[in-house]
């Protein structure tokens, strides 16, 4: 996406001023003042972008009309536990540190710190642009969000920092529902229906659409200040749409950008490649001579790139990030300068069965100590091995785009996350990238294949 960082940023910066989500119209309408977006490009950047999740109906309509839609905004970024318990040693990776969380007191995005405030200083950072800071906040784009931009950020995404909603609260009849715990309770009492965006009852419902009394007693206690307080209701909310998005992403209606639709992933005829399709112009599948498509939007229609050998010979190697040329297409963002970029395929190996031939045999691979990538499954320069292989993530990573997968390879053991494509070490806190690439076929090998 960074062809349109600057779009991706002003966006965030929109969404967190106005309590982490907004309209989807209004967000285009806000864009379109600062800068000049086409609708397919605003689409292209919501569907795709893992800053954006797409929402329908916030006010409770769940309908499918655009008015009913909503942005909110999202990262993978989180405040360092171990650094506020003292156990990380906060340094960068210029000395010698891989941490990939913030180091920042909790109690200064609270907006409540005590020692902030006095003449004792705080032991924790209060500075987002320290060296460790902010090379995370420019990696991930979000380096020109200001303090309250990121806070809220981070509140309604980083689950370490806000307490549940209480479900025994919504259960049960009473002034405290079916929580035991009544005023003692440590999650916050807020009508579920209400934070789901879908409560029938309005101003009459006997459960609370604010934070009350004894609810804000127990979050000050916690350190949050007033501010943080009287907005969480719609960071609750926020948090409920993050935490119930569907493992594939919802489309933006056709009425707003019904051409950027067309990005959508569509498998090329394993049949029409050996000239053996019955269904002919019926087919509901692309009908192309290789095993792979590669295309350009130009803001009307796709069209095919020159050279697609060369681009898929480029893309399957897992250590580039771009083709060669002189218009080379960015893998990372799948863009040719500033126009989106798709790969058609046929569909993946594992949901074939062996003899199906010039199906897309995708390969699964982690960064090496050395920079090297490495395959799963296949030997290191130590002889070993990883506990799963890329025929088992790709199989597992089809079941759900959203899945963390535990892998062991010696005496370490380490997580993937199919959402944001790292290894994590949860012992050291360390993670690597994870990068998923098609095995090469040439055009003299499908030739071939296809002619048997």
């Amino acid at each position: 996406m960074s062809v349109y960082s600057r779009e991706v940023q002003l966006a965030t910066g929109f969404l967190c001023s106005s309590r982490g989500a907004m309209q989807l119209l209004q967000l285009h309408r806000k864009l379109l003042q600062r800068c000049n977006i086409t609708e397919e490009e605003f689409c292209f950047i919501i569907q795709r972008c893992p800053r954006f999740l797409l929402v329908r109906g916030p006010a409770g309509g769940g309908g499918e009309r655009v008015e009913d839609c909503a942005v909110v905004a999202k990262t993978s970024l989180r405040l360092c536990s171990r650094y506020c318990r003292e156990e990380c040693s906060g340094l960068g990776r210029e000395q010698g540190g891989d941490c990939q969380q913030l180091h920042l007191c909790k109690f200064f995005i609270y907006g409540n710190c005590r020692f902030g405030k006095g003449r004792k200083s705080c032991k924790f950072s209060h500075d987002i642009r320290s060296d460790h800071n902010y090379r995370l906040l420019r990696e991930c784009t979000l380096h020109e969000l200001n303090e309250d931009q990121l806070f809220l950020l981070l509140l309604q995404n980083d689950p370490a920092l806000l307490p549940e909603v209480c479900l025994h609260y919504n259960k049960g009849s009473g002034p405290h529902g079916g929580c035991t715990f009544q005023e003692n309770c440590t999650k916050v009492h807020l009508c579920q229906h209400f934070v789901q965006g879908d409560c029938m009852f309005g101003l009459k419902c006997n459960r609370q659409h604010a934070i009350d009394q004894h609810g804000r007693h127990m979050l000050e206690e916690r350190g949050l200040s007033g501010d943080v307080i009287q907005a969480l209701p719609f960071i609750y909310r926020n948090i409920h749409h993050l935490a119930a998005a569907a493992a594939s992403t919802e489309k933006i209606p056709d009425s707003l950008c019904k051409r950027a639709d067309q990005s959508g992933d569509t498998n090329i005829c394993l049949h029409f490649i050996r000239n053996s399709c019955k269904f002919q112009d019926e087919c509901r599948c692309v009908h192309f001579h290789l095993p792979y498509k590669w295309e350009v939007f130009d803001g009307v229609t796709w069209t095919d790139l020159q050279n697609m050998e060369d681009i898929e010979r480029d893309f399957c190697d897992p250590s580039k990030t771009q083709s060669c040329g002189d218009q080379p297409v960015n893998f990372l963002t799948m863009s040719q300068e500033s126009q989106p970029v798709r790969r058609l395929s046929t569909v993946s190996s594992v949901t074939k069965p062996p003899h199906y031939i010039l199906t897309t045999q995708w390969l699964w691979y982690y960064k090496g100590d050395h920079g090297n990538w490495m395959e799963y499954g296949q030997p290191d320069e130590k002889q070993r091995t990883t506990s799963v292989t890329s025929r088992t993530l790709e199989d597992l990573f089809l079941s759900d785009r959203t899945a963390e997968v535990k892998v062991v390879k010696g005496q370490r053991q380490y997580v993937i996350s199919f959402k944001d494509m790292y290894q994590r070490n949860p012992k050291h806190n360390t993670k690597r990238r994870v990068r998923r690439r098609p095995r090469f076929v040439s055009v003299a090998e499908v030739q071939k294949l296809a002619a048997q």
